[in-house]
């Protein structure tokens, strides 16, 4: 069974997203920009979700942490919670 760690940021905007990617891009604290940014509750734990397995997250979610770079910043990802920067932390196939 596979299982996933990521922290995520939610926001309103596809703008906002890309405004706080390109200040992680260039430096800034992932955990930092989500505690300060994130309007999810995860944002106050710098955006950890912790460790899920496929299925346990909407399927947007899971395209991206069940496929993408460890420790590289993705998006911004679509759901219906609003725009997301996702960070896969760790993945075991």
């Amino acid at each position: 069974m596979a299982k996933a760690t990521a922290r995520h940021i939610l926001v309103a905007t596809e703008d906002k997203c890309n405004e706080l990617k390109q200040q992680i891009v260039d430096g800034a604290d992932f955990g930092k920009i989500a505690q300060d940014n994130s309007s999810c509750p995860s944002g106050g734990r710098g955006g950890d979700l912790g460790s899920f397995g496929p299925g346990q997250m909407v399927p947007e979610f899971d395209q991206v942490v069940f496929s993408a770079p460890i420790n590289e910043v993705q998006g911004p990802v679509q759901t219906q919670f609003g725009f997301h920067l996702l960070e896969v932390t760790s993945r075991e196939d």
